[in-house]
Formats: structure tokens, C-alpha cells, sequence
């Protein structure tokens, strides 16, 4: 056999072996491929804080990898109808799902679900998290977080949220727990018909997520009592920690990440997630992600894996203690 015929017999007996291999063994190798387009699935409405984010690291993606990524909003179900879509979409890295604190809440709330939030999916980034304000009515009695404790025992008091089972809702419940208080919980369908009453004075505190209300606060209609986060947020910097007002154990931000059919390959997650991380340290996109009340905490996908177990784990005590009940 000469070498021409030799090179020819070796070829044949490699590609049937190659032409065998898994399809996501393919894409993994070619990942991403130069003008393909990524699924950007937002299970909630355009223009939220979830939508803001995934858009703009989607653009800055999309410019780093010469691709394009569409934003594709499935709202509905509190945010499981997207979540449903992404975890049976192909594994190939080309359909990504925004996630928030509300996903690793409806672990608990939704245990009928028509798919397994941490079988199904698997993390690739957590982003940033926006961390939750306490606020009141500017012509409230309510002066500070030990004063409205003090109130909550000393008299009915309501608090309104976007829903059940949403972030304020959650928060209101964990301080309900934490001070003993019984502040009764109003749900709205969303955060702006709340945000209204409570400037109205129909109701006495909401635990906000903070760009819903921090508007309010500068404006002088709301009166912000503290903020739910390790450090003072740079948009209120005169407002206290939860911590600096007696109550260290009331942290809580309503984060925003990413996450991916579980049948990703591991490569494919390393690298997406990895990338991700990088852009939350572009300038650009960090001073939007500022603008927006959130703080940047980007960790990839080992990290942001073991941030979901401990949040899943940490708010489905809370929501069985206080037997919260989705809508």
C-alpha cells in the first residue's frame, strides 16, 4: 500500500468515528459559531429590571462574539413559563434564561412544576443584585426600621408587594419573622399600583424593590427607613444598612443571573459564563447596571451554583414558615 493509499484508508476509518460523536460534542468544538444567534429568554415583561439587564449585556455579547442575541420575552406563571421554554430548549449554548430571586423562590411555591428548576437548568452567571429598600409614606409617623418595628407590635399595619411570592413579599415576610411582627401583606399585580398607594397613604410600608421606588424617595413622596444590602447604595448614600438599624439579619437583593438547558456541555457553560463575567466589568455596562439601582456581583457558573443552593435553601424556610402561597 503506497502512502497516498494509506492517508486515504486512515480517513475513512476516522470520520465514521467522528460522524458518531454526540451533536453537542460538535457545537462545543466550534462554540460560538461566527453569526449565530442566541436566544435570550426574559421570562418577564420588556422594560422591567430583568429586561434592562439581559439587554444590555446582550449587547455588549453580541459585540464581543460577532453575533447576534435576540431578547426573547416569555412573561407569565412568575416568570416559570420562560423558565419551562429554556429548560427544554437544545443544549447547544444558543438559549440562555434570565433568572432572578423569584426562580429560587418558585422552587418552593410551584413543587408541581412541569419541570425541575435545578434538574432542568444549570447556572452559567449570576450579574448583579438590586437590593431591597424599606420604604414609607414622607407623611408617615415612622421615622426608622426600629420604629416601625416598635409600630408593627404596637398596632396593625399593612404592606403591599407586586404579588405573592415576589421579593417585596418575601422581604416583608423574612422581617415579619425576624422582629416577630405580624405586618399584614396587601399583593398587587405589580409594583407601580403599589408603589401609588403607598404614596396615597393606603398603605404603611412596602419593601421595595429599590428603582421601583428610589424615584419616590428623591422626589420627597416616599421616606426610605433602610436599605437591605451589606453597604450603603451609592444612589442613597443617606440612607442606613438594615444592619445600621438594628436589623443585620434583614439582607436581601433581588439578583439577576443566567442560566442554560442542564444538558450543556461543560465547556460550553465554562465558556459562556466566563465571558459574561468579563462584560460585567465593562465600564460602560456597569455604570448602566448602577443607573439602574443594581450592584454588580458577577461569579461564574461553580460560584453562582453554590450562591442558588444556599438562596433556594434560605427561602424556601421562609416561605413554609410564613406558608406563603403562590398566586
Amino acid at each position: 500500500m503506497n502512502r497516498r493509499d494509506l492517508l486515504r484508508s486512515g480517513a475513512a476509518a476516522v470520520l465514521p468515528a467522528l460522524g458518531a460523536l454526540p451533536s453537542p460534542l460538535w457545537a462545543q468544538a466550534e462554540y460560538p459559531k461566527a453569526g449565530a444567534t442566541i436566544r435570550y429568554v426574559v421570562p418577564f415583561p420588556p422594560g422591567g429590571l430583568t429586561d434592562v439587564m439581559a439587554r444590555a449585556v446582550g449587547q455588549q455579547l453580541a459585540e464581543r462574539w460577532k453575533l447576534s442575541v435576540v431578547i426573547d420575552n416569555k412573561p407569565g406563571g412568575g416568570g416559570q413559563i420562560g423558565a419551562d421554554a429554556v429548560a427544554k430548549a437544545p443544549p447547544d449554548g444558543y438559549t440562555m434564561l434570565a433568572v432572578t430571586l423569584t426562580h429560587a423562590a418558585n422552587v418552593t411555591l410551584f413543587p408541581k412544576a412541569p419541570f425541575s428548576f435545578q434538574k432542568d437548568l444549570r447556572p452559567v452567571a449570576l450579574l448583579a443584585g438590586s437590593p431591597m429598600l424599606v420604604v414609607v409614606p414622607a407623611s408617615s409617623a415612622i421615622k426608622d426600621l426600629r420604629d416601625l418595628t416598635a409600630q408593627a407590635k404596637a398596632r396593625p399595619l399593612n404592606a403591599g408587594s407586586s404579588g405573592n411570592g415576589t421579593p417585596p413579599h418575601l422581604t416583608l415576610a423574612l422581617f415579619n419573622q425576624l422582629t416577630q411582627s405580624t405586618i399584614a401583606h396587601v399583593p398587587y399585580k405589580g409594583g407601580a399600583p403599589s408603589m401609588t398607594d403607598l404614596i396615597g397613604g393606603q398603605l404603611d410600608v412596602i419593601f421595595s424593590n429599590m428603582p421601583e421606588s428610589i424615584a419616590h424617595v428623591k422626589a420627597g413622596k416616599l421616606r426610605a427607613l433602610a436599605i437591605a444590602s451589606p453597604a450603603r447604595h451609592p444612589l442613597a448614600p443617606e440612607v442606613p444598612t438594615t444592619a445600621e438599624a438594628g436589623l443585620p439579619g434583614l439582607q436581601v437583593e433581588n439578583w439577576t443571573a443566567v442560566m442554560a438547558p442542564a444538558a450543556t456541555p461543560d465547556a460550553i457553560v465554562a465558556r459562556l459564563g466566563g465571558e459574561v463575567v468579563k462584560l460585567m466589568d465593562v465600564p460602560e455596562l456597569q455604570e448602566r447596571a448602577r443607573a439602574q439601582g443594581f450592584r454588580v456581583d458577577a461569579r461564574g457558573p461553580e460560584r453562582f451554583a453554590a450562591f442558588l443552593d444556599e438562596e433556594v435553601a434560605r427561602w424556601g424556610k421562609v416561605i413554609k414558615a410564613a406558608e406563603i402561597r403562590a398566586d
